[in-house]
């Protein structure tokens, strides 16, 4: 019996992705647009929202919104659906770090780090939670980290937040799941975002150190996150959840 390819597709799906202006955000959202979905960026300046609408054709709604003030999670959440329509799916790609020698990491540093990918995706997904739960098709993802599980120094804050979505995830998922809604994760390894090659250009034994760690010794690029997403999104994913797929070129499996 041929098998229906449909599965894979994305149409009739609303998505909203946080830090949609970024470079692996770029790249989920191409491929989330190429799949069928409507996409929704959301980001905290208007400005680079602005551009990445234009770089994609224009095909895609903004939102200014900043992860971190939780309090207006909900506000945003009927906003969108006011201005959109309800969601299908969340997708908590917004991200910072601040890089530092433990020692010098201050409280206000670490605090920032753990608001946003932590309590910040945490407060969206409640709030778009009666949307996604709605849809009878829907799904909340979190963008996990390389940090998730290697032990990477000066950014403490950073991985403590990416390893604490990994609990998130399989909590939300065992919870959830009665609702008909799914909840997984990406955890990207090295993707070569313009950030990414202009900081080890200049750093050659970093970059080496890193290559030596990927068994496929190369960046990934943004759209392998992408295509990882959209499919976790799609029906062809529709008995898997709490699981956090490593996108990484085998640097966790690598010697």
């Amino acid at each position: 019996m041929p098998l229906d390819l449909s599965a894979y597709s994305l149409e009739g799906h609303r998505v909203l992705l946080t830090g949609g202006s970024g470079g692996i955000g770029m790249g989920v959202a191409r491929c989330l647009i190429a799949t069928g979905a409507e996409v929704i960026l959301s980001g905290t300046r208007a400005e680079k929202l602005a551009a990445a609408r234009a770089a994609l054709g224009g095909d895609v709604g903004t939102v200014v919104h900043d992860v971190t003030r939780l309090g207006e999670a909900e506000a945003l959440a009927m906003r969108v659906e006011a201005d959109f329509g309800p969601v299908s799916a969340l997708i908590n790609n917004a991200g910072n770090t601040v890089k530092k020698p433990i020692a010098e990491m201050s409280d206000a540093d670490f605090s920032s780090v753990m608001e946003t990918h932590v309590a910040g995706a945490f407060a969206l997904s409640r709030a778009f939670l009666p949307q996604i739960a709605a849809s009878g098709k829907g799904s909340i993802l979190f963008t996990a980290s390389m940090a998730s599980y290697l032990g990477i120094p000066h950014v403490i804050g950073y991985s403590a937040a990416k390893t604490a979505l990994l609990g998130m995830v399989r909590a939300m998922a065992t919870e959830l799941a009665p609702e008909g809604v799914r909840v997984n994760g990406v955890a990207p390894g090295w993707i070569g975002t313009d950030m990414v090659r202009k900081n080890t250009a200049t750093d050659p034994e970093r970059l080496a150190k890193i290559m030596g760690r990927i068994p496929m010794n190369r960046f990934g690029e943004p759209e392998d996150i992408g295509m990882a997403m959209t499919f976790l999104l799609s029906q062809a994913a529709k008995y898997v959840t709490g699981q956090v797929l490593a996108v990484d070129g085998g640097a966790q499996s690598g010697f």
